[in-house]
């Protein structure tokens, strides 16, 4: 990472301080707790994915699996999917990434987290985070203006640590990905397709 991009992030993410220890192996609806969710509130099976923007693992799941998994399962209805927000070093990209994809909208956060993801490895090669998340900033007609302001925002950073802390308070979880299914942890690490196949008929049953 340039250090130009290092200082910017480590500016705007300063009070981000909470971290997981590991990175292990469309319209988007606001929860009542701030979490953002895909499909049907009343889909028979309820998945909870713990993802960081900064874990690869996470990365090659939502670009190799999840767009099969969310076709199959939460557009049909049959999964309501939560996605929860950690955070894994470097922290200061993830807590951008998350920033910028919350400014963006509800209509676009998954857009955004998509974006983010697909340039990880980008952004991680050639350290120019901050021209990276600033790239996808415009794709989601942000400004340049907006994109700072977004990220420095205090009471926004507040938000993203509070429901963080809450996550960590109230579950075991220690890596990303972590996957959940009905309120029970299914498996720390990348899911397969075949394997989201079985967790999701199991909770069927």
């Amino acid at each position: 990472m340039s250090n130009l991009s290092r200082r910017f992030l480590m500016a705007a993410a300063a009070a981000t301080v909470v971290l997981v220890s590991a990175c292990s192996g469309e319209t988007a609806s606001g929860g009542a707790d701030g979490e953002m969710t895909l499909g049907d509130p009343n889909a028979p099976v309820k998945m909870t994915e713990y993802a960081s923007l900064s874990c690869s693992h996470c990365a090659d799941f939502n670009n190799e699996v999840f767009p099969e998994f969310k076709a199959k399962y939460i557009d049909t209805g049959k999964v309501h999917y939560t996605f929860k927000e950690f955070l894994t070093p470097p922290n200061e990209v993830a807590a951008a990434g998350f920033l910028l994809a919350r400014c963006a909208g509800e209509d676009k956060y998954f857009n955004v987290v998509d974006a983010i993801f697909h340039a990880q490895r980008e952004m991680f090669t050639t350290g120019d985070v901050r021209g990276v998340l600033l790239r996808v900033a415009r794709s989601a007609g942000l400004s340049e203006e907006q994109f700072n302001a977004c990220i420095q925002d205090e009471e926004a950073i507040k938000a993203l640590n509070a429901r963080i802390d809450k996550t960590m308070r109230e579950t075991s979880i220690s890596a990303t990905p972590t996957f959940a299914v009905n309120g029970k942890v299914v498996k720390e690490g990348a899911m397969t397709m075949q394997e989201l196949d079985a967790a999701v008929a199991a909770a069927m049953k």
